[in-house]
């Protein structure tokens, strides 16, 4: 599922190569602005893959909202079991049957959960949403998911926690970060594996992770993601693992090029 905020898809020949081979055990969900149309030939599996939109805007409810629509398409085909959100800047560093085996395989979602003592964290509680949610329930995580049918099919049901989201968290509290994390918490805990399967790079600070550029795409920087250890314990299937992440962003557009060039070498396909 592509929440593409920015409208195209710059890196789609990467995820056209990504899925080659692969027709039948994937679809493919594209929430962009309304009214832009994207222009992919018959065989790219992007092809008449846009769903109904609306505009949105970072960091308020419009992006939750947009999510909850790439999900409500993917339900109704009930082939698909496990659904993954991404956006225009994510780039695959695994190949299509290794991600595959690992999703089919996890007996967990994949949903950042975290707690923190901080103005961004329970810092962004407005306590008129308890009795329902009470600050220790108050979770924080990333935008970018892998959960299963179950879980998607939970939160698109919920009409108890999404709304007090939508009336009380509002800048300078951020409904994709909390909402998620708090509500897969509190209903799904066991079974969720606390973490993101999508690296990001928060090493140089700031409200927004790092950007890679055509120069900074290498194969030691694709590998060492594909190494990369997350900051707490990398469990899957309850067992340490050493393969963490299976997507990674942010990658701006002129990367394509040199990620075409090394993509069989370094990622396998």
């Amino acid at each position: 599922m592509f929440l593409a905020g920015r409208g195209a898809l710059p890196l789609a020949p990467l995820w056209e190569r990504f899925f080659r081979g692969h027709e039948g055990l994937f679809s493919v969900y594209v929430h962009a602005p309304p009214g832009l149309a994207m222009n992919f030939s018959t065989d790219s599996p992007f092809y008449g893959r846009q769903i109904p939109s609306q505009e949105t805007s970072w960091g308020s409810i419009s992006l939750l909202d947009a999510e909850k629509r790439l999900l409500a398409n993917a339900l109704l085909d009930f082939s698909n079991e496990r659904f993954v959100l991404l956006s225009e800047s994510c780039i695959p560093v695994q190949s299509f049957p290794t991600v595959r085996d690992y999703l089919v395989g996890s007996r967990h979602s994949f949903v950042e959960v975290y707690d923190v003592k901080t103005k961004q964290c329970r810092g962004r509680y407005n306590r008129r949403m308890a009795p329902a949610i009470r600050l220790p329930q108050w979770r924080k995580g990333s935008q970018w998911f892998e959960v299963s049918r179950d879980v998607a099919t939970s939160v698109l049901a919920d009409t108890t926690y999404y709304p007090l989201f939508r009336r009380h968290c509002r800048p300078s509290c951020y409904p994709d970060e909390h909402y998620l994390p708090t509500t897969v918490n509190m209903l799904h805990g066991a079974r969720n594996a606390n973490r993101t399967v999508t690296f990001v790079d928060w090493s140089k600070g700031g409200p927004h992770p790092a950007k890679y550029g055509a120069r900074d795409v290498t194969v030691k920087l694709i590998q060492g993601i594909r190494r990369t250890r997350s900051d707490r314990p990398c469990l899957y299937n309850s067992r340490p693992t050493s393969m963490c992440y299976l997507f990674a962003r942010k990658f701006t557009p002129d990367t394509l090029q040199p990620l075409l060039n090394i993509s069989s070498a370094v990622m396998g396909f």
